[in-house]
């Protein structure tokens, strides 16, 4: 059978053609992004592994054999899963990787933030010797480190941050309170969470309710010490209302790993906000990650292909 990768940014791809060729399958690789260009050659696939393009309606439609669709990662907004459930397509993701690279990102933007890292390297670099900061800098055991999503990656986050001495904080309507309790989290609504949290990392899916969930008008409840890192989805933020928040010392700084669109626009305001680190959607990555998440893409894709029992389907 047929699998086709439509698009991925790996050095090589060894570790999925190993597995897919060993089952005795055929690996080809299309880098195609859009839904045309994705329909073109993927009406005859068996099987898709899918990282960056988006697989519409319109793509779905036209799979004729089409058994399984396999995200290369944890979200899966790129993928129609209401289409492919109702062309009964099953569309998986890979969970289960990566979750200590992006919560050591997360901790890492966190607490460079909250010591004023990057303002304190410019002003050194620029020939001044100041010996305290320029802006309020909080004691880490005066702060509340708060997240919004409980799942896996945020509990690992906080867990990261709680030797540090912060008071630790969570919102997720859907984790009961007993796994709060149990992990020592205090419980906040959505409105505390803004108006409480020193650190607000957020570690939530992209849903239709989730979309710029951080907007101009969450913004404005947060404290003017308040820092935000977002190592999730780009579009849980409006990035231009957090970069007038910046600028405006409505907050005192950011870390952002994703964007959208992504890559950042050259000329996008957040690239001269100071007060804000940026990095290029690498949370995820570490030399482990790739290899894991490559062997366990593949692994899903020959299970799907089989009609063996999927590991981690999302569209049931």
């Amino acid at each position: 059978m047929k699998v086709l990768i439509t698009d991925h940014g790996f050095p090589n791809v060894d570790r999925e053609r190993a597995v897919i060729e060993s089952a005795g399958h055929e690996l080809t690789i299309a880098q195609v992004k859009t839904p045309d260009d994705v329909a073109a050659v993927a009406a005859d696939a068996d099987a898709l592994l899918v990282q960056w393009a988006t697989i519409d309606r319109s793509v779905i439609e036209r799979l004729s054999k089409c058994k399984v669709i396999v995200r290369y990662g944890i979200g899966v907004d790129n993928v129609d899963l209401v289409a492919a459930k109702e062309h009964g397509i099953p569309v998986c993701n890979v969970p289960d990787y990566c979750i200590d690279e992006v919560a050591d990102h997360s901790v890492a933007l966190g607490l460079a933030l909250g010591r004023q890292l990057r303002l304190i390297d410019r002003r050194l670099r620029g020939g001044v010797w100041k010996l305290t900061s320029e802006g309020p800098m909080l004691a880490f055991r005066e702060m509340t480190f708060a997240t919004l999503g409980f799942g896996r990656i945020a509990r690992a986050v906080l867990d990261r941050a709680r030797p540090f001495g912060f008071r630790l904080a969570a919102c997720d309507p859907l984790v009961p309170d007993a796994a709060f309790e149990a992990a020592g989290v205090d419980r906040v609504t959505i409105d505390e969470l803004f108006a409480q949290a020193d650190i607000l990392s957020l570690h939530a899916p992209l849903t239709d309710e989730t979309h710029h969930l951080v907007n101009a008008s969450r913004l404005r409840t947060m404290k003017p010490t308040s820092l935000i890192v977002n190592t999730a989805r780009g579009p849980l933020i409006d990035t231009h209302a957090l970069a007038d928040a910046l600028q405006s010392g409505g907050i005192a700084g950011a870390g952002i790993d994703v964007f959208d669109p992504e890559p950042l626009e050259t000329d996008h305001p957040l690239l001269k906000c100071e007060n804000a680190i940026l990095t290029s959607h690498v949370a995820w990555c570490s030399a482990t990650s790739i290899h894991v998440l490559q062997r366990k893409a593949g692994e899903e894709v020959v299970r799907g292909l089989h009609g063996e029992a999927l590991a981690n389907q999302v569209n049931r």
